[in-house]
């Protein structure tokens, strides 16, 4: 019996040390989760799979702290277990804890990476504790810095873009057209800041007859006042003749701020637009589902800012599934025209509207006056679905398999600047940001970038399915545990009964 006990307990610790050793060289986890957040896409496989040179990522965590800290750092080492295993290796890391060592820490602020001052709670006493959530990753002599791995943000995205970025010797090229009133690369910090991880952008004139137009991947047209020359309008159309790919954000009506008085914009860009079948309304789309402005008032001898809906600025928050929406809340647009597809219906050009109005919706002619105290009604908005934004591909300029992002709001991923620039919505610059990307990208990236965890809370149910649901979860477990009992004693019970049987051996 004993000898029956120890062969038992030898075989559970061989199978529990062979378990140890094959988790060391193969990992596998399953994903249940609906957005497929624990898999590895099929742009970092390739990323992974075409590295010539190793990686080194070093992770700093301050460990003990939180549990949403240590969530992070937990899923941010089993991705980078995953990557070391379908690199074979060609990814290594290793983890840090800045707060055990001052000198380390110092090294850590000055590489870029700055903790974050957390309060926490200890014996009935909340203190503040800097908390490190950062990597550093080499490859050879260049070096990147993700000053914070975000929890619950897209990791694997700012992981893999990284890593691509190590590993271009030279980047794709995105021209910005310039030279019609257009503002500056500097002007959109936001956007920039995060396009210049995969591509160099440049500065481009059309009229500059040296500038070959076609090494560039993607030329984005941003706000233009002034109108182009027939030349500068030749030089794009042999563009896209030739497969090209090409942003447009364009104020087709214009408000001046000090007059109030909104106008059609008087440049030529929407007329060469039409051209491709693409005609914008003389008109501003008005929506109930609005952005705010803030209106000064007086109460008394006090004033204040009270902020109020502002029809003129479409909040859009339905997206279609596509990879330039994805994962896009809400995009604001500040004076924006309907988009129209006017081409024939034998053409082989495709037509896609990716950003509408709601349900609730209308236009007003310009040019008009824009007055901040008009009181809205029903009948302001009898319109549904207005395209501010959409994509056309095929031969738009007659030969050749080209693409087209057309948005009719110029400025709303613009910060300005000096004093002047202002802080865009996060939704605002990713919708450039992600525009850009499909058109320019092949590696599939811009699938990550808004890949996250989707909160589906129980809010968004009613009262009684949420009442059931709340009560089914605490319970179910309460009752599997009770049958598994009742079971259990039940199966004890007969096996008591059996063995008091006569000629129960």
């Amino acid at each position: 019996m004993k000898k029956s006990i120890l062969s038992q307990l030898l075989l559970i610790i061989v199978v529990l040390i062979l378990i140890n050793v094959l988790s060391t060289r193969f990992f596998v986890r399953l994903d249940f989760t609906g957005d497929k957040i624990y898999t590895l896409s099929k742009a970092t496989k390739d990323i992974l799979h075409s590295l010539n040179e190793p990686v080194t990522v070093t992770a700093y965590f301050t460990r003990g702290s939180q549990p949403e800290i240590e969530k992070a750092r937990k899923d941010f080492q089993d991705l980078l277990i995953e990557y070391s295993n379908i690199s074979k290796g060609m990814v290594n890391y290793e983890f840090l804890n800045p707060n055990e060592d001052q000198q380390l820490e110092q090294e850590v602020m000055q590489s870029g990476i700055q903790p974050l001052v957390l309060n926490v709670r200890e014996k009935d006493q909340v203190k503040q504790q800097r908390v490190y959530l950062g990597a550093k990753i080499v490859m050879g002599e260049r070096t990147e810095i993700i000053p914070v791995v975000q929890p619950g943000a897209a990791m694997e995205y700012t992981l893999s873009s990284s890593i691509k970025k190590l590993s271009l010797i030279n980047k794709s090229q995105i021209g910005w057209i310039q030279g019609h009133g257009e503002p500056s690369i500097h002007a959109m910090q936001q956007a920039v800041q995060q396009l210049s991880v995969l591509y160099d952008l440049t500065p481009v004139r059309l009229e500059d007859e040296s500038v070959d137009l076609h090494k560039y991947l993607t030329l984005a047209i941003v706000a233009p006042t002034d109108s182009f020359s027939d030349y500068e309008l030749q030089r794009l159309d042999e563009y896209l003749a030739d497969g090209g790919r090409l942003f447009i954000a364009h104020n087709h009506v214009t408000v001046d701020l000090q007059t109030m008085q909104g106008n059609v914009n008087t440049g030529n860009l929407s007329s060469w637009l039409a051209e491709k079948g693409l005609t914008i309304d003389n008109t501003f789309a008005v929506d109930r589902s609005a952005g705010t402005v803030g209106v000064r008032q007086q109460a008394g001898f006090m004033t204040f800012t009270r902020q109020i809906p502002f029809p003129y600025w479409p909040a859009i928050r339905n997206f279609p599934e596509m990879p330039i929406t994805k994962g896009l809340n809400e995009v604001t647009f500040q004076f924006a025209s309907p988009i129209n597809f006017i081409g024939a219906a034998d053409t082989s050009l495709r037509f896609t509207s990716i950003l509408k109005t709601s349900e609730s919706s209308g236009t007003l002619s310009a040019p008009l006056f824009i007055n901040l105290e008009k009181q809205w009604t029903e009948r302001d908005f009898p319109l549904s679905g207005l395209t501010l934004g959409a994509i056309l591909q095929g031969p738009i300029a007659g030969r050749g398999f080209a693409k087209m992002v057309l948005i009719t709001d110029g400025d709303f991923a613009v910060n300005g600047e000096g004093q002047e620039a202002q802080q865009r919505p996060p939704d605002n610059v990713s919708l450039m940001v992600n525009s850009i990307d499909w058109l320019s990208d092949d590696t599939g990236l811009i699938d990550l970038r808004t890949k996250e965890v989707t909160s589906r809370p129980l809010k968004e149910l009613e009262d009684g399915k949420r009442t059931f649901v709340k009560w089914l979860n605490f319970l179910l477990p309460i009752a599997f545990v009770l049958v598994v009992g009742v079971v259990r004693v039940e199966i004890r019970r007969r096996k008591r009964i059996k063995r008091m049987e006569e000629g129960y051996v």
